[in-house]
Formats: C-alpha cells, sequence, structure tokens
C-alpha cells in the first residue's frame, strides 16, 4: 500500500488513512486466518493448504495491493472487492477448520456409550471383592 501511495503521489491524507487504518486491518485479517489456516490438521501434517486457501489468500492479496494505487474510480470498487473476498476467505477457513474438526463416522462408531452402540456388543465389569 505505501508502494502503491508513492506511485500514485497520493497527498498526505491518503498516508494517514494506510497509516492509521489499512496497514493494522489488515494485519488483523491476515492474523486471523492464518490462524485459522495454521489450526487444521491436515496443514499442519501435510505442510499445505487447500487449493481454496491458494486461490482466496491469492486475490485478496492482489485486491489489496490494487486497493493501494488510488485510483479515483477504482479505489472503492477494489476496497470493497477486497472486503468481500477476504470475508470469503474466512469463512471458508472456518468450514474447513470445521469439517476437518468433526469426528468420523467410524470413530463416532466405535467411542459411543454402550447404551447407544449397536448390538452385538459386549461389555465386561470386574468386580472386586473384598
Amino acid at each position: 500500500m505505501i508502494a502503491g501511495w508513492i506511485i500514485a503521489d497520493a497527498g498526505g491524507w491518503a498516508l494517514a488513512w494506510i497509516l492509521i487504518i489499512a496497514i493494522p486491518s489488515v494485519l488483523v485479517g491476515q492474523l486471523a486466518v492464518t490462524l485459522l489456516v495454521r489450526s487444521r490438521g491436515t496443514v499442519r501434517h501435510s505442510r499445505t493448504v487447500s487449493w481454496w486457501d491458494v486461490a482466496g489468500i491469492g486475490l485478496w492479496h492482489v485486491l489489496t495491493i490494487g486497493v493501494g494505487f488510488f485510483s479515483e474510480v477504482w479505489f472503492w470498487p477494489l476496497l470493497v472487492a477486497a472486503v468481500v473476498v477476504y470475508l470469503a476467505v474466512f469463512w471458508s477457513s472456518v468450514r474447513q477448520l470445521l469439517q476437518e474438526a468433526r469426528p468420523s463416522a467410524v470413530l463416532r462408531r466405535y467411542t459411543a456409550p454402550a447404551d447407544q452402540a449397536t448390538s452385538g456388543v459386549v461389555v465386561v465389569e470386574e468386580r472386586r471383592e473384598p
């Protein structure tokens, strides 16, 4: 964004907007998405992200850089598009995290309590006599 400010030769208010609002909001947003993505077990295990993550985060970065060029015609459409894409990336990351955190059907079957388990389950109790 600062590079866009220098290239577009924007005024002092544009720089103030960058320093006070834009940089902190992008930083907080990036940290939130990073933590959501890194929280997924498959990402930690394989050290790779999904293609949805690559496409969404890449597009968000391109739009964020585009907002920095301060074109009067394109500033607001790019800003709105960057916010919408960020919200989509955030929602996609939350959805993927919840999908991976949900226990599988096999795990639910074998960890169910005895009264809810399927037929054929034998429960053996050990009793100690004093």
